[in-house]
């Protein structure tokens, strides 16, 4: 196939047939000689808003390809390249026990990989499966009862089945495997477009049935996936994994240890820093949600408000303080909801998350202030510590409801008492408060500065009314599990993996951590097949 970039056909409802012409054009062939076509790429121009553009890298099926290709010198076309994933079984050793800790994406991945390539797994997963997951996150925001253990943070998916479900990623990907992923999500149920689009995004409604499919492949391809099972203790013998308890009861054997357990486990941290694996104190981010009018943020960003085609518009930004920390916006979601994501009791977070639509009337983002050790001690576990303070002061403040403020409110240091304009849309109940009363000044103080200056880029940014919600203190994972070249940690069989471990920072790269270590197990290990 031949391919072509730097299509740029008017954001419209017939774009197969504008791209056909372009290309035609470009190749200065006929539309009829074209065979097929295939979306690569999309991305959209807004330069000339409200004039928007659709930008394509596509690939093409013709006759006399080569023929076609020798009268074309332009850069922006040429053979397609090969792009296939490859996942080779080369080891000869016997693993007779793999257990993968959690079945968010990194563990969910790892466990996917392997069992669709003959290996025998056994994942198990703290909370609930995802059916009994979803009642149990809704009857909390409902109700305000948590489930310590099946929550927005714990459960089958992990933490990201209650967000954006966006699947961006800056990760330099020479193998292929962010494509690999974005393919097993299709294959399982997620739309197509994923495929090219240059911000896809598959949402948490559609992303829910998505990680059924892909667990019930698991378990068709004869492994294990179990529920409300907690690694609470791991036995070490000689250096090396012999065995782990989960709910402090049943022992389960494993040869490999695949630690896929997310930013929240902090109970499962202090577990393995107390027994020996070596960690470090992570720099990460904490901050707010901004609530902004969905229509604002579109007109901003397209030039008219609820655009007949497009989905609700995104933005990004950033900001280097004078204080010199780094602002920026993070995991935002248009036309989405702020959620409570509280995993313990007397402490509260929260999140983004939309639905595949992105219909709400509000679109929010996290607006995070980078932190470090310097900040909270360089103790492993510091940064948990830090964030659990934060959380625990929301929690009071908000009586266990979601702090709001209003911007110039948050700014002048005084309770908010009545709303503006802007509606907010959260999962969970909110209460007007002074979430400035809760965070040390330079966070204060760089949150203003951020969104002082995200508004001379996005008007209205810094709107007097918009709402502020907080804590939005679960960016990342603050702990980093040491892990070497092999991707063990200091004990033998043990593989620490994903955002959790601190070598991921969302879905995608998650997924693809999960991959990584997938194909090293089949470097060294054979699959059951061949015993």
């Amino acid at each position: 196939m031949i391919r072509l970039r730097q299509i740029k056909v008017l954001v419209s409802n017939n774009v197969l047939d504008d791209i056909k012409k372009k290309c035609a054009s470009k190749l200065h062939i006929k539309e009829l000689d074209i065979k097929d076509i295939k979306i690569n790429k999309e991305s959209i121009d807004s330069r000339n808003k409200p004039i928007l553009y659709y930008v394509y890298e596509v690939d093409i099926k013709v006759d006399d390809e080569d023929k076609i290709l020798a009268r074309n010198k332009d850069k922006d076309i040429f053979k397609k390249p090969d792009e296939r994933y490859i996942f080779n079984i080369s080891g000869n050793k016997k693993a007779n026990n793999i257990v993968i800790v959690g079945s968010g994406p990194a563990g969910l991945f790892t466990a996917y990989m392997l069992a669709t390539n003959g290996y025998k797994v056994t994942v198990i997963e703290r909370g609930n499966d995802v059916d009994t997951r979803v009642s149990d996150v809704n009857k909390f925001w409902e109700t305000g009862k948590l489930n310590i253990e099946s929550n927005v943070q714990f459960g089958e998916g992990g933490a990201g089945t209650f967000s954006d479900g966006k699947l961006n990623t800056l990760v330099k990907d020479p193998l292929f495997r962010n494509k690999k992923v974005l393919e097993i999500f299709v294959d399982n149920g997620a739309p197509k477009e994923i495929l090219y689009e240059a911000k896809p995004h598959i949402g948490t409604d559609l992303l829910r049935d998505v990680i059924k499919n892909m667990r019930n492949k698991i378990l068709d391809n004869g492994s294990i996936v179990r529920f409300n099972s907690k690694l609470t203790n791991i036995n070490i013998i000689d250096n090396r994994i012999d065995s782990i308890i989960v709910n402090d009861k049943e022992e389960i054997k494993c040869d490999l240890l695949v630690l896929a357990i997310g930013h929240s486990a902090r109970d499962t941290f202090k577990m393995l820093y107390d027994k020996g694996i070596n960690m470090e104190p992570k720099p990460f981010a904490v901050g707010l949600r901004i609530m902004h009018p969905k229509d604002m943020i579109d007109k901003s960003q397209y030039g008219i408000s609820n655009h007949p085609i497009l989905k609700a518009a995104s933005y990004k930004l950033t900001h280097t303080c004078n204080n010199g920390r780094g602002v920026y916006t993070f995991c935002m979601c248009p036309g989405g909801y702020v959620v409570n994501s509280s995993s313990e009791e007397g402490m509260l977070a929260v999140n983004g998350m939309s639905n595949h639509d992105r219909d709400s009337i509000v679109s929010n983002s996290a607006i995070i202030v980078t932190i470090g050790p310097d900040d909270y001690g360089l103790h492993p576990l510091d940064g948990i510590k830090y964030q659990k303070e934060l959380e625990r002061k929301a929690y009071e403040l908000g009586n266990g409801a979601i702090p709001i403020q209003l911007y110039k409110d948050f700014k002048d240091n005084k309770e908010s008492t009545k709303l503006g304009d802007v509606i907010p849309i959260t999962k969970g109940n909110y209460k007007l408060s002074n979430i400035r009363s809760i965070l040390p000044n330079y966070l204060s103080q760089s949150i203003i500065e951020g969104i002082e200056d995200f508004g001379k880029k996005i008007k209205g940014y810094n709107k007097e009314d918009s709402l502020l919600a907080g804590i939005e203190s679960r960016t990342s994972s603050p702990v980093r599990i040491n892990r070497n070249d092999e991707f063990e940690c200091n004990i033998k069989g043990i593989y620490p993996i994903g955002e959790g471990a601190g070598y991921a920072g969302g879905i995608t790269s998650a997924a693809m951590d999960g991959l990584k270590i997938a194909e090293h197990i089949a470097n060294i290990y054979s699959s059951n097949k061949r015993f």
